[in-house]
């Protein structure tokens, strides 16, 4: 079974989490991308739904839903997105699609968060793939310089613009030992809008596709 199955296998599994007049808060990205396309299915369930990105809203209006900004729907019963690696605390990198700020919100704002992947993003440690920061865009050489200190390598993600009009910094070379503490520190620097650690909101639910089958955990 290739990634992409494993993908599409989590996300027909966080169907189940779905209850009647749910408000859903909808993530972005490859896996969330096969959940978009299973909700139909379960959409006499949905309330009302929230987008983490232009490209997820885009998708959602294509399959017959009607997208709420946050501020209309309040606080999402549910929240669903992928990761791009996740540990057995649940604590994530994610902002691989540039979406990290809008995620991390409607993260905050639901009460659970159901994280969907494939087997290959569940490591020990967070760090190998590059963590995304989103910085303002006159303060990109700034961040840069910080987070240079800090270790790492940033890389900018070139043609790339959120779509909160901020540039992206791709910080490699990182090992992530406290995921909480990088988070704050980062998110400390003058001209960050956020990172792309997820540890003070981690997700609550992992789904993760398998040869076997998906399997579900459950945050103590």
């Amino acid at each position: 079974m290739n990634s992409e199955e494993q993908k599409k296998q989590a996300a027909l599994k966080s169907l189940e989490f779905i209850a009647d007049d749910c408000v859903l808060g909808v993530g972005t990205g490859s896996t969330v991308n096969h959940l978009i396309a299973a909700l139909p299915s379960v959409k006499n369930k949905i309330e009302a739904v929230t987008s983490s990105s232009k490209a997820s809203t885009m998708l959602l209006e294509e399959n017959g839903f009607r997208v709420d900004d946050l501020s209309s729907v309040g606080s999402p019963d549910l929240y669903i997105d992928g990761a791009d690696e996740i540990t057995e605390h649940f604590h994530m990198i994610k902002g691989g699609g540039g979406a990290l700020t809008r995620e991390k919100i409607i993260a905050e704002a639901s009460r659970k968060f159901v994280c969907i992947i494939d087997g290959s993003k569940l490591v020990d440690l967070l760090g190998k793939f590059p963590l995304p920061v989103e910085v303002i865009p006159m303060a990109k050489s700034l961040v840069a310089r910080e987070l240079t200190k800090l270790g790492g390598l940033p890389e900018l993600r070139h043609d790339f613009v959120t779509d909160n009009g901020n540039l992206i910094l791709d910080v490699h070379n990182l090992k992530i030992l406290d995921p909480v503490d990088l988070e704050n520190h980062i998110n400390n620097i003058p001209g960050v809008v956020t990172n792309g650690i997820f540890a003070q909101r981690s997700a609550d639910v992992m789904i993760i596709g398998n040869e076997s089958g998906p399997e579900t955990k459950i945050k103590n």
